[in-house]
C-alpha cells in the first residue's frame, strides 16, 4: 500500500496530465475516519470524466496500490474512486455545481494549480 501523500501526488499528477478542471484537494485527517485526503475535480464531458477515472484507476494499480473501488463509471456524471486513504470525486461541471460537495468538506481545502503535483 502506498502512503496517502504518495497516492495523492499520483492522483493529482494523473488529473493534471489529463487536463482535469478545478482540482481541489481536501485534508480529511482528523475530520473523518473515511479517508485522509479527498480530491475533487471536473471533466468537460461524460467521456472526459470516464477517461480521467480510467487513468487514475490504472495508475493506482500500476503503482502497486492494488485495486481501488469505483462507483458511477457507467454513467460518468459523478465517479467515486475509493483507494482507502484517498477518495477521488470526478464530476461533470453541472453535476458538481448541483451537489456542491466541496461546501461540506472543503473548508480550508486547497486548489491544486495545474502542473504542481
Amino acid at each position: 500500500m502506498l502512503p496517502a501523500a504518495t497516492l495523492k501526488d499520483l492522483v493529482l499528477a494523473s488529473l493534471d496530465e489529463d487536463k482535469a478542471e478545478e482540482i481541489l484537494c481536501v485534508d480529511l485527517a482528523g475530520k473523518s475516519s473515511i479517508a485522509d485526503i479527498m480530491v475533487i475535480a471536473s471533466g468537460r464531458s461524460q467521456r472526459h470524466v470516464a477517461a480521467l477515472a480510467d487513468h487514475v484507476l490504472r495508475k493506482v494499480k500500476e503503482a502497486g496500490h492494488g485495486k481501488a473501488r469505483v462507483e458511477g463509471l457507467p454513467n460518468a456524471d459523478w465517479v467515486l474512486i475509493d483507494t482507502g486513504d484517498v477518495i477521488v470525486h470526478l464530476f461533470r461541471p453541472e453535476v458538481r455545481s448541483f451537489y456542491a460537495i466541496e461546501r461540506i468538506w472543503a473548508e480550508g481545502g486547497t486548489r491544486h494549480a495545474a502542473g504542481a503535483a
